[in-house]
């Protein structure tokens, strides 16, 4: 029997009670988990009342809080998708997701409610808004106030292995935004994962720089500290803030992107901060240096751990290696042009590296499995990989394949298997540059000129017109300020390319000031924009 995710919230509840449940560091407002619980019940009451029932597929953009915990949990508990899209991704693509889905009903902030009537076209198929806060100063409107009603008891929905519980959108860093079909099972397999490896639980107190842990967070019983920032934006987060609610509120764990630890480990060493109770730092979302985990222990007791999972919102996690082995061990090989280390296997969770192609591959059978030591492209079979894009054949049928129990899901990275079964990631597939000597993967080639103490990053596109074949050009975003010759430094940087395999047959080497980046995690390069820009640089010399 498959169990209602919204169980484990209920669970969590009558075992830990008065304990706090969710923190908003802004607000200062708090509620225990008993409190949690009631509130999802009168969320889910009065949505179910208002004519939300199973199966009814409703979006969900309210501000990281504890309304929009409750709120989820609500749903879940009627058994209606919860639509998760990022509003980062940008206002086209965001309006593109909503009228892709089809919600069925909207519960948003006043902003998002106001949106959707500008552009009530793209909102068409949904039925009923719901506020969370006030509409245009009219309190009335504002669906927190049925918090302050007695709830209706109602049955939980109850699921089977495909019941939805959510659709989360992918990022759309890479390509246009998918949406992700999300069983009640698989929520189950990642709280279950994160529990068992990771060791959270009752006890903890964890600030998620990623909205959607607060819910693991809750559901595995540990309290949740809303951090005081923008979500959408966590490479600019305010650190004095968040270090901030780390001491307040003595954070144990956090699980967000390296760009927000980046800023965070630069202003607690200047400040000469050091958290004492934070035990576990989760980094995830794009490459994480062997700097920066250096840099984040020093902000740490001695005792404390940095993990680093690896997978995509498709199957998360799979796999995740220790910071200490990062330091110790993989690093020295990063910098070597051997790609990024992010660890072994899960457990439930199965690897393979095949052949590297843009077909469908129906079945396994089709496939070319590489050895130990050979690039490809990476797949993954286990427990936490979805089953399917929502509405969208194409991409099933071109990230999916079938074997003779399941299927395998193909995550869109090149990289290899160690002798001991570790995975090396070397880059997106879509990023490879085919040159006339070979395939160049980005992470090994840009590894080798990242070493370089004047360069911020460094960047891999292939340029040129001819069938088959591109130009390899590097580009690099020099640290500010300057401080030596710009011609000095690409002179180094050459040197770098003409003593190295791996670059031994880049043409161009050019210098940009600033990458275009996903603002969200500031570390995902646009590596398609920066093509068409080097194209038009090398045109003009």
């Amino acid at each position: 029997m498959i169990e209602n995710i919204a169980q484990t919230l209920s669970d969590t509840a009558r075992l830990l009670g008065s304990r706090a449940a969710v923190t908003e560091a802004g607000s200062g407002r708090t509620c225990s988990f008993s409190e949690l619980d009631l509130y999802a019940d009168r969320y889910g009451a009065y949505l179910k009342a208002e004519g939300v029932k199973s199966g009814d597929r409703v979006i969900l953009m309210v501000r990281p809080s504890i309304d929009f915990i409750a709120l989820a949990f609500s749903l879940f508990r009627i058994g209606a998708p919860v639509i998760l899209i990022d509003p980062g991704m940008g206002y086209k693509n965001l309006l593109k997701c909503i009228e892709n889905v089809k919600p069925d009903f909207l519960v948003g902030i006043p902003a998002v409610v106001g949106l959707s009537l500008i552009y009530s076209a793209k909102f068409r198929s949904v039925r009923k808004r719901f506020c969370c806060g006030s509409f245009l100063g009219i309190k009335k409107f504002d669906i927190r106030r049925k918090l302050e009603d007695e709830a209706a008891s109602f049955q939980p929905f109850t699921p089977d292995e495909t019941s939805l519980a959510a659709i989360i959108f992918t990022t759309g860093s890479t390509g246009p935004p998918k949406g992700v079909r999300f069983e009640h099972s698989i929520f189950a397999a990642q709280l279950d994962k994160i529990k068992s490896y990771y060791e959270i639980g009752p006890g903890d107190i964890d600030q998620p720089g990623f909205p959607l842990f607060a819910l693991f967070s809750t559901a595995l019983g540990a309290q949740a500290v809303i951090p005081d920032m923008d979500p959408t934006k966590p490479a600019r987060v305010d650190p004095q803030k968040f270090v901030r609610s780390i001491q307040d509120y003595q954070v144990t764990y956090s699980f967000g992107s390296p760009a927000i630890w980046r800023v965070v480990s630069r202003y607690c060493k200047q400040n000469n901060i050091r958290c004492q109770s934070l035990k576990k730092v989760l980094m995830a979302g794009a490459p994480v240096s062997g700097e920066l985990i250096r840099q984040v222990f020093d902000i740490m007791p001695e005792n404390g751990e940095i993990h680093t999972p690896y997978g995509a919102t498709e199957s998360l996690p799979i796999v995740s290696i220790e910071g200490h082995v990062i330091v110790a061990e993989t690093w020295a090989e990063t910098q070597k042009g051997k790609g990024t280390c992010v660890g072994s296997a899960l457990p439930g969770i199965s690897l393979k590296i095949i052949e590297a192609t843009d077909s469908v591959l129906r079945d396994l059978a089709d496939c070319t499995i590489l050895g130990p030591g050979q690039i490809g492209e990476i797949i993954v079979k286990g427990d936490v990989v979805t089953s399917a894009y929502d509405g969208n054949e194409e991409q099933n049928l071109a990230s999916k394949i079938k074997d003779e129990d399941g299927f395998w899901h193909r995550i869109g990275d090149v990289g290899y298997l160690d002798d001991v079964g570790r995975l090396w990631f070397c880059g997106r597939k879509a990023h490879r540059v085919f040159s006339r000597q070979g395939i160049m993967y980005t992470i090994c080639c840009e590894a080798l000129i990242n070493c370089h103490p004047d360069v911020f990053r460094a960047a891999l596109v292939g340029i040129g017109t001819e069938p088959g074949y591109q130009i390899p050009v590097i580009i690099v975003e020099l640290h500010e300020p300057i401080t030596r010759s710009q011609k000095d430094i690409l002179a180094e940087v050459r040197d770098i390319c003409a003593a190295s395999g791996l670059l031994a047959n880049v043409e161009h080497i050019l210098v940009h000031d600033s990458f275009p980046v996903d603002i969200r995690h500031n570390a995902k390069i646009f590596r398609e924009k920066l093509s068409v820009w080097a194209q038009t640089q090398v045109l003009k010399q």
